[in-house]
C-alpha cells in the first residue's frame, strides 16, 4: 500500500490554485475533551520524509515529524469546545474546528483538502473533501499527525488535573478503563454531555438522587 502524495496539491496548482492547504481533524469519537483540527500549507521543496495518516505512524515518528511540519510548513489550529459539540453536534463541531484552522492562517490559502466526504459549511475559500485523505494527501496528512500531537497533549495535561480515567493514555477515547472510571468517578465538566455512554451516567444519576 502506497502511502500519501502530492498528486491533490499538483492537481489544484494545475487548476491555478497557488495556496493549497490540507485539513484535518482528530476527535471525534472519544467521550471527553475538544475536537482539534489543523490546516497546514507545506513548502513543495522542503516536504519532511515519512508523512503519513496519524493513526499509521508510532507515536515516536508523529513527534519527530510534528517537529518538522511546525520547521518548514505553515500550520494553524483550531479547536471546538465540549460545549460547542454538546450544543451543535460532534460532525458540526469539527466542521467548526476546520474552519478556525483554516481563518488561522497567517494568508489565506485559495483552496482546501479537507479529509472526510463533506465540506465545513462555513469555510469561506474553495475547497474539496478527499475521502481518507489523511492516507491519499501530503497536506491532509501533515494536519493530521499536528492535530493528534496537539490533542493528546490537551488530554494529557487535563488527565493531570482528572486522574483516573486514562486521558493520558487513551485520550478520552470510550476504552474499557476510561468506561469503568465514567460509571466509578462520574462525569467530569470536560465530558461531551451529547454523547450516549455519558448521557446514560448523567441520566442514572438524576434517577437515583430523583
Amino acid at each position: 500500500m502506497t502511502g500519501p502524495d502530492y498528486s491533490y496539491e499538483q492537481a489544484a496548482l494545475e487548476r491555478g490554485f497557488m495556496r493549497i492547504a490540507g485539513v484535518d481533524e482528530v476527535g471525534r469519537g472519544p467521550l471527553a475533551g475538544p475536537v482539534m483540527a489543523c490546516a497546514v500549507v507545506l513548502d513543495i521543496a522542503n516536504i519532511p520524509d515519512g508523512l503519513n495518516d496519524s493513526k499509521k505512524l508510532t507515536a515516536k515518528r508523529r513527534e519527530v515529524l510534528n517537529e518538522a511540519i511546525w520547521a518548514c510548513a505553515e500550520v494553524s489550529i483550531g479547536e471546538a469546545s465540549v460545549e460547542e459539540i454538546d450544543e451543535i453536534n460532534i460532525l458540526r463541531a469539527s466542521h467548526l474546528a476546520m474552519e478556525r484552522a483554516v481563518a488561522g492562517l497567517a494568508v489565506p490559502p485559495d483552496h482546501c483538502l479537507i479529509d472526510g466526504n463533506l465540506l465545513p459549511k462555513g469555510l469561506k475559500v474553495s475547497a474539496e473533501a478527499i475521502i481518507k485523505g489523511d492516507s491519499k494527501s501530503l497536506s491532509i496528512s501533515a494536519a493530521s499527525i499536528v492535530a493528534k500531537i496537539r490533542r493528546d497533549y490537551v488530554m494529557s495535561t487535563l488527565a493531570q488535573h482528572y486522574p483516573g480515567y486514562g486521558w493520558e493514555t487513551n485520550a478520552g477515547y470510550p476504552s474499557k478503563s476510561h468506561r469503568l472510571a465514567l460509571q466509578q468517578l462520574g462525569v467530569t465538566p470536560h465530558h461531551r454531555r451529547s454523547f450516549k455512554p455519558v448521557h446514560n451516567i448523567l441520566y442514572q444519576q438524576k434517577n437515583v438522587s430523583g
